[in-house]
């Protein structure tokens, strides 16, 4: 989830509406998949990875400074925000990257940088894990990594997160609504920086498109995916040649202070 957002004002750098006409549309395994870009295409590739249960609309306050210096490329993973929410899909953090690395090469991208938050961490670690394997793919130049959870012996799941990973996910999921979304992301960010209505109303509007509530209870299982992977995820950051960075916001209840500890 989105902890310790930067205070965000009630009138965003980039409305969502802005935001949505400036992207596009690719397809993957037959689905359509909402991508933006920006910047000197002359410029260093950089990929951002969202987080859950939001989109890459949550980079939109770092967009403009982003752009000035790379050439900036993100995507809202499948399930997410503008992108298809298949209800017969295989959700899996090893699918995002394999998304987000489709993305890059039908881009031309051939080396890149990655800043990824939450969610968009786990699919980080696992394009690193890839990074020395067979295959054509992009070359990671360099990881910055906001709150998530790198190692699964430190995440610490949220009531809602709880109920969503047990037999009641679906039904959770499919009752959620603007308010108890309203109610759980005020939870999880840090005093100085609680959301607004406006910020609040753009969230339920990415998370309702396509009928996202119907799939969060499928996307929830990437906690247990980190648990099954926890080899090769925290091996990817303990033998990287790579420069890693981590910049954590420590009142994150989730990936906060305790996890900067384990890091």
């Amino acid at each position: 989830m989105q902890p310790n957002r930067a205070p965000h004002p009630a009138h965003s750098r980039i409305p969502l509406s802005d935001w949505a006409a400036a992207g596009r549309q690719i397809r993957y395994r037959g689905h359509p998949i909402f991508v933006r870009s920006g910047g000197d295409p002359a410029a260093e590739p950089l990929l951002l990875i969202h987080g859950f249960p939001t989109a890459s609309w949550d980079w939109e306050a770092l967009w403009p400074a982003l752009t000035t210096r790379y050439r900036v490329y993100t995507l809202d993973l499948i399930g997410f925000g503008l992108s298809a929410k298949p209800a017969d899909y295989a959700y899996s953090v090893v699918d995002q990257a394999s998304l987000c690395e489709a993305y890059l090469m039908e881009e031309g991208v051939r080396t890149y940088h990655v800043l990824a938050h939450d969610y968009g961490d786990s699919v980080a670690q696992e394009l690193l894990a890839r990074r020395h394997e067979p295959g054509e793919r992009p070359r990671i130049l360099s990881v910055a990594l906001l709150n998530g959870g790198l190692f699964p012996e430190t995440h610490r799941p949220v009531l809602v997160q709880k109920l969503l990973l047990s037999p009641m996910g679906f039904l959770l999921g499919k009752l959620t609504s603007r308010a108890t979304l309203a109610k759980n992301m005020r939870k999880i960010f840090g005093p100085d920086s609680q959301p607004d209505d406006a910020l609040i109303d753009a969230f339920w509007s990415l998370l309702a498109t396509n009928k996202g509530q119907a799939v969060m209870h499928k996307l929830i299982h990437y906690i247990p995916e980190r648990r099954r992977h926890r080899a090769r995820w925290v091996g990817a950051l303990q033998g990287q040649d790579v420069p890693l960075k981590l910049i954590d916001g420590t009142f994150d209840p989730i990936s906060g202070g305790h996890m900067v500890a384990r890091y």
